[in-house]
């Protein structure tokens, strides 16, 4: 056997961090610097050190833009500010009834809070992505000279009205419904062009080239059918028997299960229906956290309110492949918090505390911090 020296050691410790440092350098130089112009702005969420991801559905892209915004308070955040639409607006030299907040994510390597934002209406409304911080400081994210890269979307729907009266839709709007980063990679939920529209993707960061996704099927309890076109409305990454799977959210609303590791290119994907929370509701957002030694969904609903589902034992329940009668509920069950109403956004602000949009009763809304339930 050949004697390994102390020099030879030191000599392949020096060559490893020499790749490492290497390596760094070369995902420090992936994309461009210049200015960014949104289309639009949609989903946000958050990679390692700082990196903001956005999506500009007109695009068909997704933006990785370094904010630099690295440095944590010593304190901790809290956020309790009234009519924050009023004060976004009056940000944008507008009024609270020309602007739409789209998305809400906090910075878990500042605890700053990102808001995408559409200043007026139609065709002629402005993307923007602003800033908020704890003291309530309101800023607008300066895009015209900023470190990125982008990812471009190869089978988006096309950029059109389609269906009528209640029906109506521009499908390009759903090309990004939400995304999340886990394990060097964004992953991207929306619809595509293919036959099959529902689709997931799990893009490698830093980005390379954009695979078409897979598509993805599950089994609607509550319409008896399976089901190939409506998108996943939000999901989380979580660990699932020592896996990584997407609990992933639709209309109406199944839960269902997608191993991450199966979410190849071209693949076609059935997914496993976990519930069925009730019709006549749309998932809003949803967060994953731990609490007393246990670990927890908590979901936004536009007719539900919020529901807590104790998500430790997710594989223990049978999938649903058979009608779920008179549109009941069934599978895993829920809790519903109550005194929690009006959320339109949410986001985990740090282990203990969650980061809420509220919508009040007369249409103004609140960015606040509140307990995890």
């Amino acid at each position: 056997m050949k004697k390994i020296t102390i020099r030879s050691l030191c000599l392949v410790v020096a060559g490893l961090m020499l790749a490492s440092i290497g390596q760094a350098a070369h995902h420090a130089s992936q994309g461009k610097s210049g200015s960014v112009e949104l289309s639009s702005s949609g989903s946000l969420a958050f990679g390692p050190n700082g990196v903001l991801f956005v999506a500009d559905q007109k695009a068909a892209r997704i933006l990785a833009i370094q904010t630099g915004d690295t440095k944590k308070s010593s304190s901790s955040a809290t956020y309790k500010i009234k009519d924050v639409d009023a004060k976004v607006a009056a940000a944008l030299g507008t009024s609270p009834d020309q602007i739409l907040i789209s998305d809400v994510a906090v910075n878990p390597a500042s605890r700053n809070v990102y808001l995408s934002v559409s200043r007026g209406k139609g065709a002629d409304a402005q993307a923007v992505i602003l800033t908020v911080n704890s003291g309530g400081d309101i800023a607008l994210f300066d895009l015209s000279d900023v470190q990125y890269s982008e990812a471009k979307i190869p089978n988006a729907p096309e950029d059109k009205i389609t269906g009528q009266g209640r029906r109506a839709a521009n499908n390009r709007m759903s090309v990004v419904t939400d995304m999340a980063y886990v394990n060097e990679q964004l992953v991207v939920a929306g619809l595509s062009n293919e036959e099959f529209a529902s689709t997931l993707r799990a893009i490698p960061y830093p980005f390379k080239k954009v695979n078409a996704g897979a598509s993805i099927e599950i089994y609607h309890g509550n319409h008896g059918k399976y089901e190939t076109h409506s998108p996943v409305r939000s999901f989380v990454p979580f660990d699932i028997g020592g896996d990584v799977h997407v609990v992933a959210a639709y209309t109406c609303t199944p839960l269902v299960t997608f191993p991450l590791s199966s979410l190849q290119p071209k693949a076609h994907v059935m997914g496993k229906t976990i519930a069925e929370l009730g019709n006549r509701n749309r998932p809003l957002d949803m967060i994953v956290y731990s609490k007393a030694g246990s670990q927890y969904l908590l979901m936004a609903n536009s007719a539900r309110g919020i529901m807590k589902v104790e998500a430790m034992k997710l594989d223990s329940f049978d999938g649903i492949v058979a009608k779920v009668p008179n549109q009941q509920i069934a599978g895993v069950p829920y809790k519903t918090i109550d005194d929690w109403t009006g959320i339109m956004q949410l986001d985990l602000l740090d282990p203990e505390n969650a980061l809420v949009l509220q919508q009040n009763e007369g249409g103004s809304m609140n960015l606040l911090s509140i307990g995890l339930p």
